[in-house]
């Protein structure tokens, strides 16, 4: 049976708004199992990113735990938050955030080398990787200017996977792409989960949540529905498409 890396126990995320105290995350209980591609979805503002930042460590909760592999992260400092994020958690954004005065294969050693020592075994590894995304050679001394926004996600993508994550997070990854560009990314994401990456993803797109195994569905800051789905593929796209459709239906979508 798949182990659980990562859950919440009773998982708080409070702002303050003119004087008051919102609570954006309310008492959330989550787990995330290995080799899970868990979708979260729900409408603006019901608290998709904030999640993702306090699951990933980038943000810390107000009250709660957030445990990974057992470990409570809450209570790490801020230096220690970030080697765990550097050693565990790759990221996908919206805003790809490339180094504009870096080669798109600088782009991708800068984040191993502070992990990793540079070698020759690093360098292959990133342009295989690059390779692998459909990012080839005569690209790979290129500015990030000079790419679409579909070739500069996918670089950000291979600058996620660079350090061999545990479980890759995804904030709308698509959200910025034209439809060519965001099947071409959806397709890396569902490649590299059958391989068995974990993947933790936020999206409004019902096209993007079809790639997901789980689709937990987020309202006022609480899960008030979960759907499963077998690997994309597997089975036929439109009683998949069907089927979620009907769930989001249903949660009020």
């Amino acid at each position: 049976m798949a182990s659980c890396i990562l859950k919440t126990e009773k998982l708080i995320k409070s702002f303050s708004n003119g004087g008051r105290q919102q609570h954006v995350i309310k008492n959330l209980d989550l787990e995330i199992m290995k080799g899970d591609f868990t979708v979260i979805m729900g409408a603006s503002g019901s608290g998709k990113s904030t999640l993702l930042y306090a699951l990933s460590g980038m943000d810390k909760p107000s009250m709660g735990n957030v445990l990974f592999d057992g470990k409570e992260i809450q209570e790490y400092s801020n230096d220690e938050l970030a080697v765990f994020r550097r050693g565990n958690c790759g990221f996908v954004f919206q805003s790809i955030y490339l180094l504009e005065n870096q080669t798109i294969l600088d782009n991708v050693l800068t984040g191993a080398l502070v992990v990793q020592k540079n070698s020759p075994e690093l360098v292959r590894k990133a342009k295989e990787l690059l390779k692998r995304v459909g990012i080839m050679e005569d690209a790979w001394n290129k500015y990030p200017n000079q790419l679409s926004g579909g070739e500069a996600q996918r670089v950000g993508i291979v600058r996620a996977l660079i350090n061999d994550p545990v479980i890759l997070f995804a904030d709308e990854p698509t959200g910025q792409l034209n439809s060519s560009a965001s099947k071409d990314v959806l397709d890396i994401f569902t490649d590299i989960h059958l391989k068995g990456q974990s993947i933790v993803m936020v999206t409004h797109d019902l096209k993007t949540a079809l790639r997901g195994t789980r689709v937990i569905f987020l309202r006022d800051g609480g899960i008030v529905g979960e759907y499963r789905m077998e690997p994309y593929g597997s089975e036929d796209l439109k009683e998949r498409r069907d089927g979620l459709q009907k769930f989001l239906d249903e949660m009020g979508w």
